[in-house]
Parts: structure tokens; sequence; C-alpha cells
């Protein structure tokens, strides 16, 4: 069997949203990233909100060749879970996380950045509306920018082009499962 590859006849980056309470939106952008790898392009990760506990893309990223690289610039979940830092420390990493999305989106190194948890952060005002569409509207035509996380702000998911909602139907954490390695983290 012979495998067609398709090129579209115009190329143009996408904002992809990807919102909702279910469990799946950084492993979709994730599967994402790994579905760039596999067609050459280089990506970024960056992750607003965690970097306090491990979570298995850090280290799956680096088995990818250099094309991704991941950067969890958080300190984990503002306001649950136990989480020590106050809200302004959590403030202040989501902005110099504004800056690095910056920096990263103007290179034109990358074919596809995944801000991981950004509507999270515009939730929780770690983040301003301002900033993120900000963001929108300086993305490089050829950029494809995905941004996950609950809560996503009406006008982002306005600005996408694709937008996609996670709904939970059901979750083992209700069933007191701890997370598990490899599925949950």
């Amino acid at each position: 069997m012979e495998i067609t590859k398709l090129i579209p006849e115009k190329r143009c980056g996408l904002v992809v949203v990807l919102t909702g309470n279910g469990k799946g939106k950084t492993t979709s952008a994730m599967g994402m990233v790994l579905r760039a790898a596999g067609h050459g392009m280089r990506a970024c990760v960056i992750q607003f909100m965690k970097g306090d506990i491990y979570s298995g893309e850090w280290d799956g990223v680096k088995l990818l060749g250099g094309l991704v690289e991941l950067h969890a610039t958080g300190k984990g979940f503002c306001g649950i879970q136990g989480n020590p830092y106050p809200h302004s420390e959590h403030r202040k990493n989501a902005q110099d996380a504004l800056q690095l999305v910056d920096q990263k989106m103007s290179s034109g190194a990358y074919d596809l950045i995944v801000l991981d948890e950004i509507n999270n952060a515009l939730q929780l005002k770690l983040v301003d509306l301002e900033q993120v569409i900000a963001i929108l509207d300086n993305k490089p035509e050829l950029l494809h920018l995905v941004m996950t996380g609950r809560d996503a702000h009406p006008e982002v998911i306005e600005r996408a082009d694709t937008a996609s909602r996670v709904e939970e139907i059901k979750h083992a954490y209700r069933k007191d499962i701890e997370p598990q390695p490899g599925v949950d983290y």
C-alpha cells in the first residue's frame, strides 16, 4: 500500500483552542506536537501553570530529536492542590512566560507553539485578556498556535480557527484512583 502525503495548496498558520473540564487538553496538544515532529516541523511548548510536579512530556519531548522544546514556566496550579505560592508569584511567572512567548514567536524558529494552560492563567488573572489578544494579533502568518486550559475566554474562542471543548463524562479521580504516570501526567 502506498501512503500519500498531502500538501495544502496554500499553507496558513492556525489558532487552535482546546478547552473544557475534561481530561485530555494538554494530551491533545502534545499529540499535535508529535504529529508536527513527524513532518519535520519545529515546535515549542510553554507551560504556564505546570512546573512543580513532574510530567512525562518533559522527558518525552527529548526523544523527538531536538525538534521540540518545552518550557515549564509555572509553579503549579494556582490556588489548588495545596499549592503554597501566592497569586503574585504565579502572576510574575505567567508574565515572564508571556515574554518567552514573544521571543519564541518572533524568532521565526518554530512552526507550532503550544501555550499550555494559558486559558486557566487568563481565568485566574495571571495574564490579562489584552495580553492574550496581543499574542493573537502578533502571531506570524504561518505559525500554528495552540492554546489549552479550562475556561477559555469567549473572545479567544471567537478568534480561533478551531476550538474544541473536552467534556468530562467520567474520571478515575472521582473513584479515588490516584493519577497514573503516562496517562495522567
